[in-house]
């Protein structure tokens, strides 16, 4: 696994703390949004289409302090928009790592060179880019909606990891992914010399210009993860939990646990989860006590619920079932040592799959066009 042991051991004695308490609800990780704008202008994101004078506000250091404090969760997830055009990134950065959060910086990397170069952060365990690739170069390039960017995040890569930061990928799946693409990217993302990877299928926001590229059935996306995460190779490293990784190959059935990756940001503490957006409270004590956790979740029946399988709201799943029992840290146990998830069958589909025409422009059949929205960039 892709994970240093200090932060294994944190977030192992945090959650079994919880546990011999008897909190059933505990948040594991802090999805800290500090700003929404970005220099990208990527179809299958929920978060730029606000107005301008929305993209503009930000959170001040002090309110970003004030969350994590309340929250108490052992890391912070900072996404955005893109977080590197925040002013104060660097402020909240060191105020985090002072208190020994684990923070995983979300970047598409575009500026994360040029910000490396310029002294802006200093290498430590606490801190980690999570850089957001979304495939080989054709097919990064045509999710973000603009030609170069694999190749900038590539360099900024390569910078951080010479420099000694500890670095990690994000990688959201849409239809139409080439299963042995995204097999041969993991090659690539490892031979750079990431600590780990992460993967998960996208979910079809409301304000997503794009609807029509979003995973749908979950037969479907389980028989694409186990094309992809089947049949390992021995170098892959995942920076997630193996029982989530069975989860998406279907191996395994999990509900969502919204609580677990709680969001706030500049409206506030957002209800339910990340994903959602029904309404914001003022702390995370009223997010806790008034959201009505029993209308989310496939079991509820909420139609917004059902195809939904992202790491934000099934990784806490797959993590509190680990230290829920012995059986939990079994399977977590047996699932790191069959790390290669040999399958036949995967193999057999992927060989079929592979025979198909692939490629954005062949899937979806539209050309690849430089975006026309304006993304406002940082006072």
């Amino acid at each position: 696994m892709g994970v240093p042991v200090s932060q294994m051991w944190t977030v192992a004695s945090y959650v079994l703390g919880n546990r011999l308490r008897g909190r059933r609800r505990y948040p594991l990780v802090l999805m800290l949004e500090p700003l929404f704008r970005c220099n990208l202008a990527c179809a299958g994101c929920g978060k730029i289409q606000y107005p301008a004078h929305i993209l503009k506000k930000q959170l001040t250091p002090e309110q970003c302090f004030e969350a994590v404090d309340e929250c108490g969760a052992p890391m912070v997830s900072i996404p955005g928009g893109e977080p590197l055009l925040h002013p104060q990134i660097v402020e909240i950065v060191n105020g985090l790592i002072a208190r020994k959060k684990y923070i995983y910086l979300c970047t598409n990397a575009l500026l994360l060179k040029e910000k490396l170069e310029a002294g802006w952060f200093k290498p430590s365990k606490y801190l980690t880019f999570s850089v957001h690739m979304d495939g080989q170069e054709e097919h990064h390039d045509f999710a973000v909606c603009r030609e170069g960017t694999y190749g900038t995040a590539v360099e900024g890569i390569r910078l951080a990891v010479q420099m000694g930061f500890r670095v990690t990928t994000n990688t959201t799946l849409f239809d139409g992914a080439d299963p042995a693409s995204v097999r041969s990217f993991f090659d690539e993302m490892m031979g750079l010399g990431v600590e780990g990877m992460m993967v998960s299928p996208g979910y079809a926001y409301p304000k997503a210009p794009d609807q029509k590229s979003f995973l749908g059935e979950r037969q479907k996306t389980n028989k694409l993860f186990r094309m992809i995460l089947a049949n390992r190779q021995k170098h892959w490293k995942f920076n997630q939990s193996p029982l989530f990784l069975e989860f998406l190959m279907g191996k395994r059935d999990y509900e969502c646990l919204p609580w677990g990756n709680p969001t706030f940001n500049i409206f506030g503490w957002q209800k339910p989860c990340y994903l959602l957006q029904d309404g914001y409270v003022e702390s995370f004590k009223e997010l806790m006590e008034t959201t009505e956790w029993e209308r989310y979740g496939r079991a509820s029946g909420n139609k917004a619920c059902q195809q939904c399988m992202v790491h934000c709201g099934y990784e806490p799943s797959a993590v509190d079932h680990t230290f829920a029992s012995f059986g939990g840290m079994f399977a977590t146990v047996k699932a790191m040592l069959n790390w290669k998830q040999a399958s036949p069958q995967a193999a057999a589909d992927l060989a079929e799959e592979s025979k198909k025409p692939h490629g954005p422009l062949v899937q979806l059949g539209i050309e690849m066009k430089s975006t026309k929205r304006e993304t406002v960039e940082a006072a």
